[in-house]
């Protein structure tokens, strides 16, 4: 099992490891999109994978956010950061409200999409808490096309805890649908004390033509938004009436996705 350590035993690490003001800039044009996608404006938006919360942290000052994540502990971070918001523990494959929303957004959660069948299923609960009009947002790390290998350098400190990381990101075989980001983790105590961790992610990677086609199989109407200064966003359309409802014919098979575990 892969990319745990992150997203529960180091969840506490989380406010050192990823600063919220970092998610500035790209969740200001996250807002710009949804606000501009359907009018009146969203006022509702659903955000499938949370995590820390960092996105929200910036989102909130325009959206009533409602935060679902399978990790109590990160939902704990959240919680912190953002008590004004709804928060959910539950899996994205499979999670159900019971209720729409104006928009639904995933951030790079979705990265942890490696089968065709899962990411389907994310696509499929992102369709199912859409209002009739309603919008879904997804923003993942790399397309197929996009993908670019690399290192890189983050951490900060507060007054209890200190951390750095490595990010190495890389592609071990480019004929799958999958790359790798290890992180090499050096945390330091309140007392001093150090110690190293080790996380490896396998994240998906498909290209941009069956994001599209699998978005419009769950009956979303598809585009992609592009632009220079931000990674490109794939947008989706609830039509205003679906007879005929989402495609299930996609290969969504429950119990496997209850069994295959995410961060």
């Amino acid at each position: 099992m892969t990319g745990v350590k992150l997203y529960d035993e180091l969840a506490e690490w989380w406010p050192v490891f990823s600063d919220p003001l970092e998610y500035r800039r790209e969740a200001a044009h996250i807002a710009r999109v949804l606000r501009k996608a359907t009018s009146p404006a969203p006022r509702t938006v659903l955000e499938l994978g949370s995590g820390g919360g960092n996105s929200a942290f910036h989102l909130k000052a325009y959206f009533a956010m409602t935060l679902v994540d399978r990790s109590p502990r990160m939902l704990k971070v959240s919680r912190k950061l953002n008590p004004e918001c709804e928060h959910i523990k539950g899996d994205i494959r499979v999670v159900r409200l019971g209720r729409t929303f104006d928009a639904v957004f995933v951030h790079d959660a979705i990265c942890h999409m490696t089968t065709e069948s899962d990411l389907g299923a994310v696509m499929l609960t992102a369709y199912e808490h859409c209002r009739p009009g309603g919008v879904a947002l997804f923003v993942p790390d790399f397309v197929r096309e996009t993908f670019v290998a690399g290192t890189d350098l983050g951490g900060s400190d507060s007054p209890g805890r200190r951390l750095r990381f490595l990010q190495w990101i890389f592609d071990p075989d480019p004929n799958d649908n999958t790359y790798w980001v290890d992180f090499a983790i050096l945390l330091r105590n309140q007392k001093g004390e150090a110690r190293v961790a080790h996380d490896r992610h396998v994240l998906g990677l498909f290209p941009r033509a069956q994001w599209l086609r699998m978005l419009r199989g769950v009956g979303l109407k598809a585009a992609v938004v592009r632009n220079d200064e931000v990674r490109e966003l794939f947008f989706g359309r609830r039509p205003l009436r679906s007879p005929e409802g989402p495609n299930t014919s996609m290969p969504l098979d429950r119990e496997r996705r209850r069994a295959t575990r995410y961060p």
